[in-house]
């Protein structure tokens, strides 16, 4: 029988102090510090459009958008992590361990990646949805022109449209849409 060594199990505090050093961010669950991965040209194209057409159908309003560099922890799992697009109204409410970490997004987009797609779309949202004030988790897909949202119904449960070329997908909790084809054209991928 073979004994493998004990992971190190790291506390909040010291992932904190890890992201401060650190010029790469990483993601924080179960006593863990992952390495997130660059993001490709395509990604953070979609990323950039999809909080430009948010801030300005929002503007004016008491919602903020905030880029990937925003940090978001799930209190209830412990999950740190930074989405592509955040969306905070009101307040913003702070981690009690991180005032540079918020704890109530309403909004959170992830724009897919072939490695991460399978976790973004299953764990991660499991993560999410614990969130309370969370209302909707948008998806922005690189291999295809669509976009998911999957948002919280009154009774809890979650329900996930999905939108293509030529529909918008309408995000309720922020009263507004985003339209597939000027996302995509705004990425620079051509209709």
């Amino acid at each position: 029988m073979s004994i493998s060594a004990p992971r190190h199990r790291y506390s909040f505090a010291d992932y904190l102090a890890v992201e401060e050093m650190s010029a790469v961010r990483h993601e924080f669950l179960n006593g863990a510090i992952y390495a997130m991965a660059g993001g490709s040209p395509l990604h953070a194209a979609l990323a950039m459009a999809v909080g430009a057409r948010l801030v300005e159908a929002l503007r004016g309003g008491p919602c903020r958008v905030f880029s990937s560099d925003l940090r978001v922890r799930v209190r209830q799992t412990g999950l740190a992590t930074y989405p592509d697009v955040t969306v905070v109204c009101g307040d913003v409410s702070s981690d009690p361990e991180s005032r540079e970490t918020v704890a109530n997004p309403l909004v959170v987009v992830e724009v897919l990646s072939n490695s991460t797609m399978e976790y973004d779309l299953g764990d991660k949202f499991e993560h999410y949805r614990q969130i309370e004030t969370l209302q909707a988790v948008v998806y922005v897909w690189q291999t295809e022109r669509r976009i998911e949202v999957r948002r919280r119904e009154g009774d809890g449960s979650w329900a996930s449209v999905a939108s293509g070329p030529g529909e918008a997908a309408r995000i309720d909790a922020l009263g507004c849409g985003l339209e597939v084809d000027e996302v995509y054209r705004d990425a620079g991928l051509a209709t």
